[in-house]
């Protein structure tokens, strides 16, 4: 194990808001490499442990495959496996894998339970999804949106429209760090968190980029280049589900609310769907549907965070 003078998390979008150019063009690298079959295993020796409080099928398996291909190994850790489930500390966890890991990416139900973890690892911690955010499938998701744009963001807009929620959350962050124009459609009582609306508009300062909230989606979706929905119902909101789909009825991405978007508009979708809650079949399968993209990008994006984090740098030349 390697430990880093400079260690590095991820916990949030923000982040790693300078470097998204970079990880964009890293990831879609990465992705043509994969395919030709180029891939150099720049991480080998490396070990990345993946700390899951929820389940997963996108984020642990691109976790686990991109180690794999960059020669790294990855150890999945269910909660329940772990001494956590027991009454071992959050600090105590962290000190223990530092001591045998590179790398620590955590999937936690509480952002707080996220920086105790990132505060105590001695090694790079990446948030895998908790409460407040989602900064690795946003990083996927901008990459299916710049390879559709041929690398461009400015003068396209995405259209969220759904909960705002820790998807929207990294969402905004994400798109006011690359210039891109988002309009967040959601319903009233369900807004995203005030500071982090205020954190991504200071972003958008600096690039230029709009945005816009409403309550009203098919303003949202009027023109804009992309929709982008998520399932009203997340992990951990299961209690609320019957006031959740009243509150979300007019919420759904279907092909009526599609027409409403520019003729080249494409559907993201982070999975998994209900399908026929927040989206259609006709229109998560159809011809406009960039969710399996954008799905397979996870993969991609996941490899050029650990890069970043845990590729070997050069050592500086001594002076004669």
């Amino acid at each position: 194990m390697t430990v880093s003078p400079r260690k590095r998390d991820v916990l949030s979008i923000s982040d790693i808001a300078g470097d998204l150019p970079e990880l964009l063009r890293r990831a879609s690298r990465l992705k043509a490499e994969r395919k030709r079959g180029a891939l150099r295993p720049i991480l080998r020796g490396r070990h990345l442990a993946m700390i899951f409080e929820k389940p997963s099928t996108r984020t642990r398996t691109s976790f686990e495959v991109a180690m794999n291909d960059l020669g790294g190994h990855a150890l999945y850790l269910s909660s329940k496996d772990l001494q956590l489930g027991r009454g071992e500390t959050i600090a105590d966890t962290a000190r223990v894998l530092s001591r045998f890991v590179d790398a620590i990416c955590y999937r936690a139900y509480r952002h707080a339970d996220m920086v105790e973890l990132a505060r105590w690892a001695t090694v790079p911690v990446v948030n895998a999804l908790d409460d407040l955010e989602h900064p690795c499938q946003i990083v996927a998701d901008l990459q299916t949106m710049h390879e559709r744009w041929r690398g461009r963001f400015r003068g396209h807009r995405l259209a969220w429209v759904g909960d705002g929620n820790n998807v929207l959350h990294s969402l905004l962050l994400g798109a006011a760090a690359v210039g891109l124009d988002l309009t967040a459609a959601v319903p009233s009582g369900y807004d995203p968190r005030p500071d982090l609306m205020d954190a991504a508009r200071k972003l958008a300062h600096g690039t230029r980029a709009r945005i816009e909230l409403t309550h009203d989606p098919q303003a949202a979706v009027r023109g804009a280049d992309a929709i982008y929905t998520d399932v009203w119902v997340s992990m951990g909101d299961e209690a609320e589900k019957a006031a959740r789909e009243t509150a979300f009825a007019g919420f759904q991405v279907n092909a009526a609310l599609l027409d409403l978007a520019a003729p080249t508009a494409f559907v993201l979708h982070d999975l998994p769907a209900h399908r026929g809650q927040e989206i259609t079949d006709d229109v998560l399968d159809g011809p406009r549907s960039a969710a399996w993209d954008q799905a397979e990008n996870r993969l991609h994006a996941q490899k050029a965070i650990l890069e970043l984090l845990l590729r070997p740098r050069a050592s500086p030349r001594r002076r004669r």
